[in-house]
């Protein structure tokens, strides 16, 4: 895999949903079915360090203390605790030995390592509309951790040396968002692996009061910003949709078990958490936003704002988004459609984004040759911010010409 794979969304197995289909059966390595359900297993013990278990714990937990001391990690009490919580519900007697490091780098992905570390990238909390989404994603690496098959993976020898190769590229010095990525990715999953891990998510989700159908959407919203670039393949796009089954078969296969999960009586009480979610990303959407466009990939960023603006058009921060997107993206169209919402944007009563719209406005009346409507853009973004840190700069523009 090239470096450059990894930082564009993260491993090739991480938050992926899982492969194909498959049934129940077959669920080996701690689980057990009995009448056709899928049994959750009991805590894990600490493994003797000398085992091949045991050295891969004591990994792990090295390399969780220097997670700990990333700048990358948001320290935030409240939604570590909540997505905490989220891995409880689905996790039950297994939750003490859960620690989750959400992560601010705008990708998508989450990880879990076999001593119970989970990494929670801020992107993937950008790109879920709910809690039940974010629980499929959860629930599916929580399957990898409750099957544990890291260790299956490493007592493979063709495994155990790409483990030690990548491993040792995270430990040399490559950066901290590529150490974060490389180490989440450091064993590749199999098929098998893959399948397992989305029977379980799907049966926590059910287990936990989410509506499993929620699974398939987080896929289906994922393909469609991904093909909004590289001539519509999202294989070009991501490392993820490359290693994988077509995404169609497994959108499908992922809604064909859900529905399997959810038929008759058993759909009642069935809940999705928006309203919960919506209150613990609350603090951070404008600055998950600001990073997201940061990240230079308009087509995609434009196709996610599009999800935001539908469920809620008043929000300022995400009519900004989307509108500074298009206007640094400036394909033909793109002007009018971007002073359309950096004009609502300004107005919008909920959410952050009216005052950076402003400036945004300046740009564009700019670009387009309309310069006084760029002074009174940019003097009604001073006055709103006279001490943001690119006032002086915004100044400049303002200073007659000579």
């Amino acid at each position: 895999m090239k470096r450059r794979d990894v930082l564009r969304w993260g491993c090739g197995h991480c938050a992926g949903l899982g492969l194909l289909g498959g049934g129940l059966g077959g669920l080996t390595s701690g689980a057990h079915a009995q009448d056709g359900a899928w049994q959750l297993p009991g805590r894990f013990a600490r493994p003797d360090l000398a085992t091949d278990e045991g050295g891969l714990w004591a990994l792990m937990d090295r390399e969780e203390t220097r997670l700990r001391r990333s700048p990358l990690v948001m320290r935030d009490g409240g939604l570590r605790e909540y997505l905490k919580g989220v891995v409880c519900r689905l996790g039950a007697s297994h939750c003490p030995d859960v620690r989750v490091y959400p992560v601010r780098t705008p990708w998508f992905n989450a990880s879990m390592a076999p001593n119970g570390m989970m990494q929670v990238w801020s992107g993937l909390l950008l790109r879920v509309d709910n809690e039940a989404q974010l629980a499929a994603v959860l629930g599916h690496e929580m399957g990898h951790y409750l099957q544990r098959h890291s260790v299956e993976q490493l007592r493979d020898a063709r495994s155990r040396s790409a483990f030690g190769q990548i491993l040792g590229v995270a430990l040399g010095g490559v950066g901290v968002l590529a150490q974060l990525a490389l180490l989440a990715g450091a064993a590749a999953y199999s098929r098998d692996h893959e399948r397992q891990a989305d029977v379980i998510g799907l049966e926590l989700m059910r287990q936990s009061g989410y509506d499993p159908r929620e699974a398939a959407l987080v896929w289906r919203n994922l393909r469609a910003e991904l093909s909004a670039g590289a001539g519509g393949d999202p294989s070009r796009r991501s490392v993820l949709f490359a290693s994988h089954p077509p995404s169609e078969e497994r959108e499908q296969n992922l809604q064909r078990m859900s529905d399997s999960l959810t038929s008759g009586a058993a759909t009642k009480g069935f809940a999705n958490g928006q309203e919960a979610f919506a209150q613990a990303m609350e603090p951070y959407v404008f600055d998950l936003m600001d990073d997201e466009l940061r990240r230079g990939q308009y087509d995609e960023t434009i196709v996610l704002m599009d999800r935001w603006v539908a469920r809620d058009s008043q929000r300022a921060d995400s009519l900004y988004t989307r509108g500074e997107a298009r206007r640094l993206r400036a394909q033909a169209g793109d002007a009018e459609l971007a002073l359309k919402d950096l004009q609502a944007a300004t107005q919008a009563p909920r959410g952050k984004g009216q005052v950076p719209a402003w400036r945004s406005l300046g740009y564009l009346h700019q670009q387009g040759g309309a310069g006084e409507l760029a002074r009174l853009a940019f003097e009604r973004y001073l006055a709103l911010a006279p001490q943001a840190p690119d006032a002086a700069m915004i100044q400049i523009y303002l200073q007659p010409k000579t």
